[in-house]
């Protein structure tokens, strides 16, 4: 059966299958990926570990552990939480970076753990990034990283996958970053949603490997769980640069705890092993299998501007330069854009200028190599002698930590990836996304603006969508004790693309002693304050589409289980979001029509709804019933089933460790 190179990257990382399956989308399956890698929730998940009774890892050298998101924080409850993480490393022979070295997706990429032909998860959303490089990354959330330190393992449900075809070449001064806005702006209406993206064509030889990066990263904006390039020539060269490097700093004798091997020869980024990736590329079969195949002629593409508040609403620079829009910061940070590449760029706008006075413009690299390249380049120094203010290697203001954050009634143009209200500061706040040259060019001239002026055209694009048949027959009943039916009142949210920002905000992701009441109280907070007090014990939810978009961050869905919501029926989910929800043993249901009707009904007057309408859902049957109509819905599967039955995949996990004991 022919497959796709995701399909065969999965069977390569899948555990237990039965002789003779050929894995394919829509398979669920239980994977051991590579490598796994936390930052700094890994106190979060420390504490799921230890809840599981888990008291040493499966695999010390799968996980990894790189401290980047609150590193401006230097008050002694933040320092002890960093020292405990280093200390628990340390005990359990992880490899371990400090806060400083760089943003833990860059560190995976420089350090050779997101390797071309490998899956390599992480418990954060742009874990997608790694596809720049051929290697499968995709999100997992903190109990599946719990669950991957003490198993090994955990589950994964295969994704359709959409084939997305480069045609032609850039024209200079249009980057990466103007490719991802551009199909995330003409491809917004959900077609990738919770797809794996695999890109072709002879376009994307003419992509950096930095580019590359860039566009896998913000996939996940794109609503796609993986964004995967192949490897070829460019992907060579630059594992062999990058080995180069890494072969000099072992003769200069820096020292890291990361080179256990004891000849000075790097474990993974070494010649040997390219060597043996470049005689064994792996490849999607001629006759394989695309849910959709959509087509983008590079040459058409011009830079765009994202937002405000949406990914996917987007403007021409030369259009929204018209429109003389105030900006009173701009950022050069986070794992997006914040690259040796992106800073050359801004530094090319800004060198010999100085950054407008009302303007305050952030800047920080991807890590401290790449910060020690720009400015072995003078690309360091161009950018601080504009006026620009360094930060810290790490994820800071594009997570609404430490300085340089949005107040109430500004505006900021970023490079970041995600632009949602409250992210990077007051949620009455507007952000918009460029790429480097444009955040450079705006900081330069005290509004949006581009570097050059660029000709007019039409953005050539298509989309096919093929359809497979089934050639399985299964039904699907109830486990012992699920119950077959859950009844009360549904409250409607209606905004389509509610991220996970509007649902618990970020400001509190990262106190690990949040307590079940404190979510419970906060929930809804970015997107309605009065949702709180709106909704009751037992509730049923129903929002729009692509339901818990954005983050990887599991509060979104146990806030609202504290609340007493039932469980959340949308249109769609992000599949981020709803593994969440299973792995903490809170139910989500797709279900377009009722959302549909919801909102021909209800309309978006009012962020919050209570309906006054009761339903049941009948398990069995698999309908929502109300008194005027019925609404059917997918059968909830046996694994999820399990899951919610045993109080979540924690609760798996500790009873799999516990039956391990016995034997």
């Amino acid at each position: 059966m022919p497959q796709n190179i995701i399909e065969k990257i999965v069977q390569r990382y899948s555990v237990g299958l039965e002789d003779g399956r050929i894995i394919r989308s829509g398979d669920y399956v239980f994977i051991r990926p590579a490598h796994v890698m936390t930052h700094d929730n890994t106190g979060a998940v420390m504490l799921k570990f230890r809840s599981i009774d888990a008291t040493k890892m499966a695999n010390p050298r799968q996980p990894v552990f790189a401290l980047d998101h609150n590193i401006q924080d230097k008050t002694e409850k933040n320092l002890g939480k960093y020292r405990n993480i280093e200390d628990f490393a340390r005990e359990m022979g992880v490899d371990f970076y400090p806060a400083g070295r760089g943003i833990g997706h860059q560190i995976m990429c420089e350090e050779g753990y997101a390797w071309p032909g490998t899956m390599v998860v992480a418990s954060d959303s742009h874990s997608n990034m790694y596809g720049g490089l051929g290697c499968l990354g995709t999100p997992v959330v903190r109990t599946d990283a719990a669950a991957i330190w003490a198993t090994g393992q955990t589950w994964w449900q295969v994704p359709p996958v959409a084939k997305v075809k480069l045609l032609g070449k850039l024209k200079p001064g249009v980057t990466g970053k103007d490719i991802i806005i551009t199909l995330c702006g003409l491809f917004n209406k959900d077609e990738v949603l919770n797809h794996a993206v695999e890109f072709t064509g002879e376009g994307v030889l003419s992509l950096t490997l930095e580019e590359r990066l860039t566009i896998a990263n913000m996939t996940t904006e794109w609503g796609a769980l993986v964004g995967l390039f192949p490897v070829d020539r460019v992907t060579i060269s630059w594992l062999r640069k990058r080995a180069d490097f890494v072969a000099k700093r072992e003769l200069a004798g820096v020292p890291s705890r990361q080179r256990r091997d004891g000849n000075g020869i790097h474990p993974r980024l070494n010649y040997l092993r390219i060597d043996e990736l470049e005689k064994n590329i792996l490849s999607s079969d001629q006759d394989a299998f695309y849910a959709k195949e959509l087509t983008l002629d590079l040459s058409t593409v011009r830079p765009h501007v994202s937002g405000p508040d949406h990914v996917k609403v987007m403007t021409n620079v030369t259009e929204i330069e018209k429109e003389n829009i105030r900006i009173d910061k701009a950022y050069l940070v986070s794992c997006v854009n914040s690259r040796a590449e992106d800073l050359a760029e801004a530094a090319r706008v800004v060198r010999g200028k100085k950054v407008t006075p009302h303007v305050e413009f952030y800047v920080a690299a991807a890590s401290s190599e790449v910060q020690a390249e720009a400015e072995s380049r003078g690309d360091w120094q161009a950018l601080i002698e504009s006026g620009a203010i360094p930060l810290p290697p790490g994820c800071g203001p594009c997570i609404g930590l430490g300085m340089g954050l949005l107040q109430e009634g500004e505006v900021g143009i970023s490079a970041t990836n995600r632009n949602f209200k409250g992210r990077m500061g007051s949620r009455d706040a507007r952000v918009y996304l460029a790429s480097p040259a444009v955040v450079a060019a705006s900081a330069i001239a005290g509004k949006i603006a581009g570097p050059r002026r660029y000709d007019a055209t039409e953005t050539i694009v298509n989309i096919v969508v093929n359809e497979r048949k089934s050639t399985r027959t299964s039904t699907v009943g109830l486990l012992p004790g699920f119950p077959k039916s859950l009844e009360g009142e549904l409250v409607f949210c209606h905004q389509d693309n509610l991220n996970t920002d509007g649902i618990f905000p970020s400001k509190y992701t990262y106190i690990d002693d949040f307590s079940p009441d404190q979510q419970a109280k906060v929930v809804m907070e970015n997107y309605d304050p009065d949702f709180v007090d709106l909704v009751k014990e037992g509730d049923i939810l129903v929002g729009g589409f692509n339901f818990g978009s954005g983050s990887s961050r599991e509060q979104a869905a146990t806030a609202l289980k504290y609340r007493g919501i039932q469980l959340v029926i949308a249109g769609s989910f992000s599949q981020t979001y709803a593994r969440n929800a299973i792995n903490n043993s809170f139910l989500v249901l797709k279900c377009i029509e009722l959302t549909e009707d919801m909102k021909t009904t209800f309309g978006d007057r009012k962020l919050t709804v209570r309906t006054g309408i009761r339903v049941k859902i009948d398990f069995v049957s698999t309908v929502i019933q109300t008194d005027k109509k019925n609404y059917s819905f997918d059968p909830v599967g046996l694994t999820a089933q399990e899951l919610i039955l045993v109080g979540g995949l924690e609760a798996w996990v500790k009873k799999r460790l516990q039956s391990k004991l016995k034997q």
